[in-house]
């Protein structure tokens, strides 16, 4: 039941489960605390992650090199690196698994080039990569816009260790090229490849058009995507969005027509917040939390002080054709900085807040938490649905290449 609940993405009902099975006087099987890891990572729960942690130890699991790599996973999802990697390195018996977790983990905060240092220090330790060990190291290269690695790698896999590339490493790749602004480098790598390529690969294709505002493209992908699966919700409201950013209203409302008509919903974007063993989660205008009324005083408050110190809104990422005061009060109200209002109200000055979102966080977004991250002189780390952001003083951990 637990894993059930795991892998089917019930992680709330994951973790209640696990306690009602403690209660109940059974012992967590290998099966039961992976599970359990899995779900606390996904939710940023790092205080139970830390506690399952020790009871991993206690019950025995502490030398299991798959339970010992779900653990250090867990931590990289919770936003602490820094457990990560010194669990990492106590572990004995490394694997191939737990090499590239930690490579992956590298790549998904943003640091490239320790991916890369951490892969070389395995081909020295006679460690074998596998295609999933590139997959991880060609993401940490797209992650920090390392082109020429990127290549460089994706030619070593084919040369050196004579390992044929999947669609995984493909789309690293394409996410690469695309990201860097190799547009159409990128679409004749999709055309060329020996192996047909899926919807995921399109997909990044076409996110990259969104990052360049390449609508002709853009809208040529997205015919080509729809044949494929006409019913993604995410593709759709990718479309839309490239769209809006353009001002292109005519064309939003008929995406979201077609949408309507193939009873395509779009997916509801939520941010979460671990506070007291609790994960307290908001959506964009959320109102329903107890402490509303002070998390949007507290916004309007840091919106203030944030235009004082040179913020000013991004209402391109206002995705309806609205005035512009309303377009900002829209921004002011998204998930994630209701999240971060409430971590700010409730925890001590000084202590690191750390936010889950389940899809991209938006541009707007992403400059605001820098301004609050000065403001009130906290670490805020931020875990999207493509990678993490390290706010602190300022400035973030991507350098704004995301």
């Amino acid at each position: 039941m637990i894993s059930g609940y795991a892998h089917n993405g019930y992680n709330s009902e994951t973790l209640e489960f696990f306690d009602v099975m403690r209660d109940s006087g059974v012992k967590p099987s290998r099966v039961a605390i992976l599970s359990v890891l899995l779900a606390c990572g996904n939710l940023g729960g790092l205080r139970k992650g830390a506690w399952l942690h020790t009871h991993v130890i206690k019950t025995g699991f502490g030398s299991d090199i798959l339970v010992a790599t779900a653990i250090i996973d867990m931590y990289s999802k919770c936003g602490s690196l820094r457990l990560a990697h010194a669990l990492f390195d106590e572990t004995r018996g490394k694997d191939v698994v737990c090499w590239s977790a930690m490579i992956g983990n590298y790549g998904f905060h943003g640091h490239g080039r320790k991916a890369i240092d951490l892969f070389q220090k395995m081909i020295r330790e006679g460690v074998h990569p596998n295609h999933v060990t590139f997959t991880c190291v060609l993401s940490a290269c797209s992650h920090s816009g390392l082109l020429e690695e990127g290549k460089k790698y994706f030619q070593l896999m084919k040369e050196e260790f004579g390992i044929s590339p999947k669609l995984s490493n493909y789309s690293c790749m394409v996410d690469l090229l695309g990201r860097v602004g190799e547009l159409h480098e990128a679409e004749k790598l999709i055309q060329t490849m020996p192996i047909e390529p899926d919807v995921s690969i399109w997909g990044s294709l076409l996110s990259a058009c969104r990052v360049h505002g390449n609508i002709d493209l853009a809208e040529k992908i997205a015919d080509r995507i729809f044949q494929l699966d006409p019913f993604h919700e995410g593709y759709h409201v990718l479309l839309s969005n490239i769209y809006a950013a353009k001002s292109s209203w005519g064309e939003v409302e008929k995406v979201r027509k077609m949408m309507g008509r193939s009873g395509i919903n779009k997916i509801q974007g939520f941010s979460s917040v671990e506070h007291n063993n609790t994960v307290h989660k908001f959506g964009v205008g959320d109102k329903s939390h107890p402490q509303s009324e002070k998390i949007y005083s507290l916004l309007e408050e840091l919106t203030v002080s944030s235009k004082r110190l040179g913020y000013v809104p991004l209402t391109d990422f206002v995705l309806h054709d609205i005035e512009r005061e309303a377009k900002e009060e829209a921004l002011t109200y998204h998930s994630e900085r209701l999240a971060i209002a409430f971590g700010l109200i409730n925890t001590r000055p000084g202590t690191t807040l750390r936010i889950t979102k389940n899809l991209r966080i938006c541009g707007d977004c992403h400059n605001a938490i820098k301004f609050i991250s000065k403001i009130v002189d906290r670490v805020i780390v931020v875990r999207d649905n493509k990678r993490f952001h390290h706010f602190n003083n300022g400035s973030c951990s991507c350098g704004d290449y995301w």
